[in-house]
This record gives C-alpha cells, structure tokens and sequence, in this order.
C-alpha cells in the first residue's frame, strides 16, 4: 500500500497510508495531511491513487510550489518508489508498495468514543522552530532511522516516551531516555538527534 513519510531536518513527524482515491496536503485544518506552517498553502498539493499503488502529485497552485527531487512540479506528476516530494523545509518520501503493520487499523480506533487529550510537540531548535506536530495515534515514533528513533504512547495514565532504535541516546529534560518508558508533562523537553521539542498536553 503506498505511504508517505514526512519529516523536518530529518525528524520524521508524520506516516501516512494512502488509501483515499484523492489525498489532500495543505495548512488548513481540514485537508487529509496537515502541515501547519506558513510557507504551506492552504491547499497546496494532492495525492491521486489509481489502481491499486499508483500515486499522482498534483500541484494545487501554491505560494512556494511543490518538488519532486528538486524538480518543480508544473502538471500531474507520476510517483515513483523513493521519490521524495519537498515543501519548504518538509521532505516527504513516497513508498510504493508497502503494507501496513499488523493491527494499525486497531491501533487507530482504540478509545474513538473517548474524549482524546491535546497532546503535541512544538519544535523549537533549528529552521523549524515553532512547528506544531500533533500525536494522534496510540504509539507515534519520532526521529532519525539508523540515528535515533522514540515512540511515543498513548495510555490510561498519559503519554509516556521510550528509545525504541539508534545508537544516538534521546534525552529528556536533559537527562538519556533508555527502553523503559517516561511519563511526559506539560513543557517537558524532549531531544532527538539534536533536535529540541517542547511537549504540550491539553485536556
């Protein structure tokens, strides 16, 4: 199944499976992949799936454009497996052919009829500083592959972080974070590869 994977100076911060027929990338809170900073349009590009693995790129007239690796997108654009698509800062790779994890589907809809708490983290080093990069799922991974990777979960008692891969060590509040899990709390600073992110918790 085609995936985008998107991340800033390296970080991953959004894994997206295409299965709608048209996929919608854009600022604006009601597109299908939110990227919520200013050199985005608020409808900047879609995503057109034929078939059963073919994705087509589509330019939505936006501000700053949209390349595939570093070449303008001018028309309806053909994907290729490791394309990577560039936003500003954003780079998104494209997967052609590859499936989803056993049980994401069950992941996604645990506590739907639940009230969800706010939870996200704001980047606050580097180029993107200021970026807000919502955790929605039940276990979300942040960072580096072969570097440093994190997931974050979400249960009962709140959203802890654990180091999941990568001989890089994540730190919290400046101290290592190792394999066993670490609440989070509000303005709790988490840092990946270098990268520094404010957590912030709403209920």
């Amino acid at each position: 199944m085609p995936q985008l994977i998107a991340s800033v100076q390296g970080i991953e911060i959004k894994h997206v499976y295409i299965h709608k027929d048209r996929t919608m990338l854009g600022r604006n809170p009601d597109n299908d992949i939110v990227l919520d900073n200013m050199v985005v349009s608020g409808r900047h590009c879609a995503f057109e799936l034929e078939g059963l693995a073919d994705v087509y790129l589509e330019d939505l007239h936006s501000t700053n454009g949209t390349y595939v690796n570093d070449h303008m997108v001018k028309g309806r654009t053909l994907l290729h497996d490791g394309d990577i698509i560039s936003i500003a800062h954003f780079r998104i790779r494209y997967l052609q052919a590859s499936e989803e994890p056993s049980g994401f589907g069950s992941t996604m809809t645990m506590g739907i009829h639940q009230p969800q708490p706010n939870a996200s983290f704001q980047v606050v080093s580097g180029s993107s500083a200021g970026l807000e990069v919502p955790v929605v799922k039940a276990v979300t991974t942040f960072g580096k592959p072969g570097v440093c990777v994190v997931s974050v979960s979400h249960r009962r008692t709140g959203f802890f972080v654990a180091h999941l891969a990568g001989d890089t060590v994540p730190l919290l509040n400046g101290k290592p974070v190792g394999e066993e899990a670490l609440q989070l709390a509000e303005e709790d600073v988490l840092e990946i590869a270098g990268t520094r992110m404010l957590f912030h918790l709403k209920e």
